[in-house]
Order: structure tokens, then C-alpha cells, then sequence
């Protein structure tokens, strides 16, 4: 070659080189101000972290992604997700919490996430459940029992948070921590068992402890996946005992990277409880999903940043566990409005945008994740303001006396608008499936799904989904079925649907091509039984695209 020539190849290159870099600029300028598509993929607001974040997103496609399996029948979803976290038991005046949960009714929050702490019910020793710490004393159960009650009247459901042993717990007393468990699991095992058998069939959902995995929630000693693993199973069989038909939840771990000892990164942390036999001893695994310093469309995929994608981590360590069938909940959910001068240690939005991302973290979940249930938002209120020199206050919903702010007027508006189906499998109790006529439960066969829903001629099944195909799962019935699908104002569909003998398989019947955006579907039984074992929602690539641009 003629070395004469080299420095023009060279140039040639550099040129192509720096057109290829301008033209990409172009792109990620045009995309960052022309377009929403880099907000809806980075979860950021300003142009800069876009583009920085794009670089992240494009980095992350070069290492496996979680599978997430979005087909897969799970349990213990496909109910209303709204829910609130509450410190119902700091109030003083009886009226100020049947005015709390007035609030959360009329909000659209169907459950709320109550601590029933054990340090506030068995106070002064094993097996007293009187509070004498202050004049005139009464039996510690009364604010609980008031709570209970009050919630059932506004038809709230409770999470019962069960947490925060006794000093009498420990031998060492709070010396290793407030917050450290008891000397003696079964001592736990019967403050469980107390607060189950006396709120049977008012409060059906249990969760064991808080946040194990770090500091201070397992004491002033190292964590323990093996000893938290030890103290849920002894939980989980007396609360099954007293009955059978509670859910039990795991604790949330909190999002961490931290390998130190009192604090353990929460992926390594679940495996260690998986490898302890933690499977058999909970229904539905929690988790704290806090969006921090991004929103919640973020989907950068780095294990060392904490995101509100993070649960998809999560989920694929229970899928590769064997536990794909159960569902995830998270436990608390929520940004941080500190204002200047108070510590930014959960990140720092406006209000207004936290209403915003509030909303957008619950249409998310109903959108692309199947295998989430109910969401907790992180909180509704304090007592007081006594804590307003400290970041933690600042997710409040309503501020001590009543006042709503922007992102409780944002949720109430969200959770009264009609569900819809988004990608994924959903079981046929989902409330967003809307039945008429002559339909009912059936038991399930394997035990795996949500009740079977068997409809009879001229019952009929409506929705809204939001994708691009829909498919639906029947199991084989008394007989031969016939049933119509129509999907918005298109030609319907019509499929017979093979009866029980002779034995035929699950019959999935699909549809495809709808196009994106959001269509109302409607199903009408010609000839039955038939029995609905689920639907599946769809979405091609191209609908994506649309759905990540159209946000």
C-alpha cells in the first residue's frame, strides 16, 4: 500500500466517524425534546440524564435480562393493587383514625399495610396483653380491635405488618437493638398465633417482619438470611394452624448493595433464604420498590443501581428457584419531596412530580407486570410533624391534619379509573374482568391458578386490555361449548370448545393483529359449559414501540 495514501484513509475514517457521532447526537436531541421515548425508557425529566441513561439502556442489552415468564398463572393477583401504608396505631383520638380510613375509602385504596407491633400488644411479658404504661390501663388489643373494625367498615382490607419484638423477647433486652428477634422463635410463633386466632376471618393477610436484610431491622448484628428463613417458618405454621386460609407474606428485603455484614444486598439475601427452605413457609413474596432518583418508566437493568425496576431481579431469582407460580407485592412504593434544607437521602422531587410518577409507578405494574399484586404506598400520614426536619416525612400522602397533597388527589383519580388488562397472564377472578349472567367458581384442578369461572349459555364476560392480541385459556367442560369474541366493532369470532370426554387438553383460542392502543373486548357463552381458566394479553414488538412512545 502506498504509505503516501494512509493519512486520507485515515482522515476518511475520523470524518465518517464524526458524522456517525453528530447524526447520533441529532437522534438522542430529536428523541429527547421531539418525543417522550427517552423519558418512557430512563425515567428521567431532563435531556442530559436521558441521554446518559440511553447509554445505560443500550450498555445493560449486552448482559442477560431477567426472565420474568409473563405467561405464567400466578397466584394471588388480579385484585385491586391500590393500597396504603398506615401508622394507625400512633393516633390518639379515635375520630382522627376512622377520618384517616375515610380518607383511604374515599381515595379508591382498597387495603392499607397496618403494623400490629408486638412490643405495642405484649408489652410487659409474655402473655400480658394489658398496657399499663400510662393511666388509666386497659387492655392493649383496644386500638387494634378499633382499627380492625373500623377498616371492615369502610371496606378496607389489612395487611397486618407483625414486627418490633418486646425487650422482654431478648435476655440482652434492647441492648442488641429494639428491633433484634426474639431469644426464643416460638415466643413469636405465639404472639403470632394470638393476634391470627384473635382476628380470624377479619384480617386474612399476614406479613412476617421488615426489611431482614439490613440494619437495624435484624438487630445490632450482622443479618441473617438463615435465621430470618428459621423465624418464617415457625410464623407461617402457627398462622396456618390457627387458619388455614391466611395469605402470609415474606418480608420485604430493602433494595441494597451493600455486602457489610448488617446490611446484605437483597438478591444474594433471597437466594440464601431460598437455599434455607424458605419456599414452603410464605404465599407471596414482598418487596420495597422505591423509584429514589428516577421515575418509575426507568428500565436501565444494573444490578448495582436501585430503580423501580428493580422487582424484575427479583422475580427471575424466584423463577430460577422454582417459584415462579407466586406472586410479588410490594410492600411500600413511593418518591421523596424533602425540601431544600432537609437531607435528600431518598432523592428529591416536587410534588407535583411525585404525584405524577405515583401514578405512573401503578400503570406500569398493570401494564407489563402480570406477576404484581397489591401495591403499598409509601405512606399516608404521621400523627404529627415532629419528624419534618427528616427526609423520611416527606413521602406523605395527607399532611397531619388532613390536608391532601397532589399525589393523593392523583392516586384517588387513578384508582377510580376502570382497570384494564395489560401483557401477560391474568387469572379469570382478575377485577378488571367484568361478568354477567350465569357464571361460577369451580375448584382448580392442579392448585396452581385462581378458581376456574365456568359460564352456562348466555353468560357473558367483558374487558378492556391493552395490547396487541388476546388469547383465552378453557378447560375442558361437561360438554361441547360454543362461545362469540368480539373485539371493538371487528367481525367476531366464534370457537367450540371440546367437552371433558373424551379427554382433551387445555384449548387456548387467539387472536392477534388488533393493533395498539386499548381495545374493549367482549365475550358471550352460545352454548355452555365453559370453563375459563385465564387470559393472556399480548404484545408484538412494534406495539411496544408505539406503547413506549404513546405513554
Amino acid at each position: 500500500m502506498d504509505k503516501g495514501r494512509r493519512p486520507r484513509v485515515k482522515s476518511s475514517f475520523r470524518l465518517v466517524g464524526a458524522l456517525g457521532v453528530l447524526v447520533l447526537g441529532i437522534g438522542l436531541w430529536w428523541l429527547a425534546t421531539g418525543t417522550p421515548l427517552l423519558r418512557n425508557v430512563t425515567g428521567e425529566e431532563q435531556i442530559l440524564p436521558q441521554v446518559r441513561g440511553a447509554g445505560h439502556l443500550i450498555s445493560g442489552w449486552l448482559r442477560p435480562y431477567p426472565r420474568t415468564d409473563a405467561t405464567l398463572p400466578v397466584t394471588h393477583v388480579g385484585m385491586n393493587p391500590f393500597c396504603v401504608n398506615t401508622f394507625l396505631q400512633n393516633e390518639v383520638e379515635p375520630e382522627k383514625v376512622e377520618r384517616a380510613l375515610q380518607l383511604v375509602q374515599q381515595a379508591g385504596f382498597t387495603w392499607i399495610r397496618q403494623e400490629f407491633p408486638w412490643e405495642d400488644i405484649e408489652i410487659h411479658g409474655k402473655g400480658d396483653f394489658e398496657d399499663r404504661r400510662n393511666p388509666p390501663y386497659h387492655s392493649a388489643w383496644d386500638k387494634y380491635d378499633r382499627i380492625v373494625d373500623l377498616a371492615a367498615r369502610y371496606h378496607v382490607r389489612i395487611i397486618a405488618r407483625l414486627s418490633n419484638p418486646p425487650a422482654w423477647s431478648r435476655a440482652k433486652g434492647d441492648a442488641v437493638g429494639p428491633m433484634a428477634p426474639p431469644d426464643n422463635l416460638d415466643d413469636y410463633g405465639d404472639f403470632v398465633e394470638a393476634v391470627v386466632r384473635r382476628y380470624r376471618g377479619r384480617i386474612h393477610t399476614y406479613q412476617i417482619w421488615n426489611e431482614p436484610n439490613i440494619y437495624p431491622e435484624w438487630g445490632n448484628q450482622p443479618v441473617s438470611p438463615e435465621g430470618y428463613t428459621a423465624l418464617l417458618r415457625v410464623a407461617y405454621t402457627r398462622a396456618k394452624a390457627v387458619d388455614p386460609n391466611v395469605v402470609i407474606l415474606s418480608a420485604p428485603l430493602a433494595p441494597t448493595i451493600e455486602l457489610t455484614g448488617r446490611d446484605l444486598n437483597d438478591f444474594l439475601f433471597l437466594q440464601r433464604m431460598y437455599d434455607a427452605g424458605a419456599r414452603d413457609y410464605f404465599d407471596v413474596l414482598s418487596v420495597q420498590d422505591y423509584g429514589l432518583w428516577s421515575g418509575p418508566l426507568d428500565r436501565r437493568m444494573r444490578p448495582r443501581v436501585l430503580n423501580f425496576s428493580r422487582p424484575l431481579y427479583i422475580r427471575d431469582i424466584m423463577i430460577r428457584n422454582g417459584d415462579g407460580n407466586k406472586a410479588i407485592w410490594a410492600s411500600e412504593v413511593g418518591w421523596n419531596s424533602a425540601p431544600e434544607g432537609v437531607p435528600a437521602n431518598y432523592g428529591r422531587t416536587s410534588e407535583a412530580l411525585r404525584a405524577r410518577y405515583a401514578v405512573e409507578a401503578f400503570r406500569r405494574a398493570q401494564d407489563e407486570w402480570p406477576w404484581m399484586g397489591v401495591m403499598c404506598y409509601w405512606f399516608l400520614k404521621q400523627a404529627d410533624d415532629r419528624e419534618k426536619d427528616q427526609s423520611q416525612y416527606y413521602f406523605r400522602l395527607l399532611e397531619p391534619d388532613f390536608t391532601p397533597l397532589p399525589a393523593y388527589r392523583a392516586l384517588r383519580e387513578a384508582a377510580h379509573q376502570p382497570p384494564i388488562l395489560g401483557v401477560g397472564y391474568h387469572p379469570p377472578d382478575h377485577y378488571a374482568l367484568s361478568y354477567q349472567g350465569s357464571w361460577k367458581n369451580l375448584s382448580v384442578p392442579n392448585g396452581t391458578t385462581a378458581p376456574l369461572r365456568s359460564g352456562r349459555q348466555g353468560a357473558e364476560l367483558s374487558f378492556r386490555l391493552r395490547g396487541d392480541g388476546v388469547d383465552f385459556n378453557f378447560l375442558p367442560g361437561e360438554g361441547a361449548g360454543l362461545v362469540q369474541v368480539q373485539v371493538d366493532d371487528r367481525q367476531p369470532a366464534t370457537w367450540n370448545i371440546g367437552p371433558a370426554t373424551p379427554p382433551v387438553a387445555e384449548e387456548q383460542h387467539k387472536l392477534r393483529g388488533l393493533g395498539g392502543g386499548e381495545h374493549d373486548v367482549h365475550l358471550t357463552v352460545l352454548r355452555g359449559p365453559v370453563n375459563l381458566g385465564g387470559i393472556t394479553v399480548s404484545r408484538d414488538w412494534w406495539s411496544w414501540l408505539q406503547y413506549l412512545f404513546a405513554r
